[in-house]
């Protein structure tokens, strides 16, 4: 408990909350590298899943890809890239591993958000004389909202605990003083660190999830909520009626 109690001092500490290195400017950059990266993983794994999802080519290579990027060793690539593009490159190098990982999960839920939506919407649709573009625009995206939100905030938690490892290759982010903790045995700036990445991303996930909750149309939400069985019909749901008092009820 002294541990924890220490921690949350260094939290409160209002030297750390000024001046050069201080606990804004970590979060701010751990918010930039964040926004950097999901910003330019969606502009890649958005449009190509939602053609995968409207033309359904590419499927099985996109599943596949998927599942085997979320094995990627977030630790080792980062180092990877790192080293391959040189000291002077770190922030490209970092910005390319943190999209990378997290294209996966915006991908799939792209792509999952079209292959959701019920096959005889499309074909009304169609029958209507929509175009392929009408489609897309405006039955099959906001139909798919909500699980590219989904895959959306799958994406932001793994980037968000990923730029930690921002920390072991530059001096930024909240990743930082955790590195410099281990360095100088600071156990309470190690912890302290930790606690306020846990809140920042517990945070990002309360506004994905009600993003993920809004995005779903008014009409959808308000079929799924509205029950059109009388209330006879519900009893004899949940109690079971007879056929007999069934057919007397329809006499009446």
């Amino acid at each position: 408990m002294n541990l924890f109690a220490d921690a949350f001092a260094w939290i409160l500490n209002p030297g750390n909350w000024e001046g050069r290195n201080s606990i804004p400017q970590f979060i701010g950059e751990h918010l930039w590298y964040t926004v950097l990266a999901m910003i330019l993983a969606s502009a890649i794994a958005i449009p190509l899943g939602w053609y995968i999802g409207h033309t359904g080519r590419g499927r099985d290579i996109a599943v596949a890809a998927t599942g085997a990027a979320r094995a990627l060793p977030s630790f080792g690539l980062l180092f990877l890239f790192v080293m391959i593009g040189g000291v002077a490159n770190r922030d490209s190098s970092v910005m390319i591993v943190l999209a990378l990982l997290a294209i996966p999960p915006i991908l799939a839920g792209a792509y999952a958000g079209f292959e959701a939506i019920d096959r005889r919407v499309i074909d009304a649709a169609r029958s209507m004389g929509m175009t392929e573009r009408q489609i897309v625009a405006r039955v099959e995206i906001p139909l798919g909202l909500p699980l590219l939100w989904g895959g959306l905030r799958n994406a932001v938690l793994q980037v968000v605990a990923t730029v930690v490892l921002v920390g072991f290759v530059r001096n930024a982010t909240l990743g930082y003083p955790i590195v410099q903790g281990i360095q100088i045995n600071r156990f309470d700036q190690m912890l302290g660190a930790s606690v306020l990445i846990i809140v920042l991303a517990l945070l990002l996930d309360a506004i994905f999830a009600l993003l993920e909750r809004y995005a779903t149309p008014a009409g959808v939400r308000a079929g799924r909520n509205r029950d059109h069985r009388t209330s006879s019909t519900r009893r004899r749901a949940a109690g079971g009626a007879t056929p007999a008092s069934t057919e007397k009820e329809m006499s009446v």
